[in-house]
């Protein structure tokens, strides 16, 4: 009797202490952390948990392990600046417009949004989570216009570093914290993007590109590293058994759309590189890319480790991503920008530990990391935060509850447009070069987007449903303005 009354008075203790509580308070202690780790161009293929042999991610292999992985993940677009431009509002970053008055669609462009609309403001991911108990904190790469920077936006900057010193500062972050607040934590990785810097510095055609070459910094210090074939090892043997074979879909697309030539002569390095990179080299860039990848990767092990040894690893929602891919030497092409797979379908994960169950990978759903992101985290913050009604929380997913969710998904580019369906079908809208170029696409048929299929008389009724999808869902021709002040 005596073990149940104390029992009972401890547990009583415990609710008067709770009531004496704020609300808010309480809470707070029931909310996860949330950290949001994402790296820079790594495409969907890019971790070993996805199958490829050519690499080895452990840390993005545990995250997979312990979560869920999306394989039908894409960027909003596939370009640095706008994709993030995503990430801070929810909203298609085509949907700004410069002080010019031109549709962001590329990096200049969005570098170029001077304002944005008293809409955004409120509904932007730091409007809505300064709603809540969290805590805002953001370290890395921001790549952002000025209205959206993360200071603007209410997050507590941890550092600008995008390498080393960032996840050595969000691991100090996260072990040495003790407050009872919950916090959302957003650490923006560079890597593998410094294989940026191989094309630009073997074809050098601009001031800026000569000076790359010339002039070494981190970035192309890395690449040194990473480019750098392992000492013993002849060059026959390691094309032989080390470096990654050219990749499915390697030619040059069949009637491949005119605006991805106006993209390489806009940028002459890319046209130079398809040119003239010879098999050997293609293959090479590829080695390259897997070592940045696991480069990154080593970086976001750190941030694990952290979290276990914190105590709080079944208390924290984890999110991996990335901005957007790289073509990896597909249809002969390095860098980002386009339509293609490589450079669009991206990773994207989530783990829970206790709480998502593991191991899941879903083939089926369509998922926009940077759509969907604002209204997760709100989701698991406990507010019901929107931005653009075409997001939607990824919380019933990773429950695995039932539910409608889209058929189609719009991803925006400096070519053009697309429309990507839950059946496999991809309907492009090209436009860079001047006149419209439409394309359709499906991946199950011809995996590697080798050639279309536009004219083929049997897919004449979803060729016709998705250019619908595209032009009255995704891209309307009267689509607001989210940079105008008075909205």
């Amino acid at each position: 009797m005596t073990q149940r009354f104390q029992r009972r008075a401890a547990i009583g203790a415990l609710l008067a202490t709770a009531a004496a509580l704020p609300a808010n308070s309480v809470q707070a202690q029931k909310r996860p952390n949330i950290i949001y780790i994402f790296t820079d161009q790594q495409s969907a293929t890019m971790m070993s948990c996805a199958g490829n042999p050519w690499l080895k991610t452990p840390a993005m292999d545990y995250i997979a392990d312990n979560g869920v992985r999306f394989t039908r993940a894409y960027c909003t677009n596939p370009v640095s600046s706008p994709s993030r431009t995503s990430l801070m509002t929810g909203r298609m970053a085509c949907d700004f417009t410069t002080w010019q008055n031109e549709r962001v669609h590329d990096n200049h462009t969005a570098g170029s949004i001077r304002t944005i609309s008293d809409q955004v403001k409120n509904t932007s991911l730091g409007a809505w989570m300064q709603k809540t108990e969290y805590e805002l904190v953001y370290g890395g790469k921001t790549h952002l216009p000025k209205p959206l920077m993360p200071n603007v936006q209410g997050f507590n900057i941890l550092t600008g570093d995008e390498r080393d010193d960032l996840v050595e500062k969000s691991a100090e972050f996260i072990r040495e914290r003790r407050s009872d607040k919950p916090y959302m934590m957003i650490v923006s990785l560079i890597n593998p993007h410094d294989i940026c810097y191989m094309a630009i510095r073997d074809f050098p055609l601009t001031g800026a590109h000569k000076n790359v070459a010339k002039t070494g910094n981190k970035a192309t210090r890395v690449l040194d590293k990473a480019v750098k074939t392992p000492e013993g090892v002849s060059t026959d043997e390691f094309y032989a058994t080390l470096c990654p074979p050219l990749p499915g879909g390697y030619e040059i697309q069949k009637d491949e759309p005119k605006a991805i030539g106006s993209l390489l002569d806009k940028y002459g390095f890319r046209r130079e590189a398809r040119a003239n990179y010879t098999d050997r080299q293609w293959r090479l860039h590829r080695w390259a890319y897997c070592r940045l990848t696991e480069y990154v990767d080593a970086q976001i092990q750190v941030v694990l480790d952290a979290i276990r040894e914190s105590g709080q690893e079944e208390n924290t929602i984890i999110i991996f991503s990335s901005d957007h891919g790289d073509m990896d030497a597909t249809h002969r092409l390095e860098h980002k920008s386009v339509l293609y797979e490589p450079a669009a379908n991206i990773p994207f994960m989530v783990m829970w530990k206790g709480h998502i169950a593991a191991g899941r990978v879903d083939n089926t759903h369509l998922v926009s990391n940077h759509l969907d992101l604002l209204p997760t985290v709100c989701d698991y913050a406990g507010i019901n935060g929107k931005a653009d009604p075409r997001g939607a929380s990824l919380r019933p997913l990773l429950e695995q509850k039932k539910g409608e969710w889209r058929k189609t998904l719009g991803v925006d580019a400096e070519v053009g447009a697309m429309v990507v369906a839950e059946d496999g079908l991809k309907y492009c809208r090209y436009t860079l070069a001047g006149i419209e170029e439409n394309q359709l696409l499906d991946l199950k048929a011809d995996p590697y987007e080798t050639r279309q299929f536009a004219s083929d008389a049997k897919y004449a009724r979803r060729l016709k449903e998705l250019r619908e999808e595209f032009e009255t869902k995704w891209f309307p021709t009267n689509r607001i303005n989210l940079s105008k002040t008075n909205e």
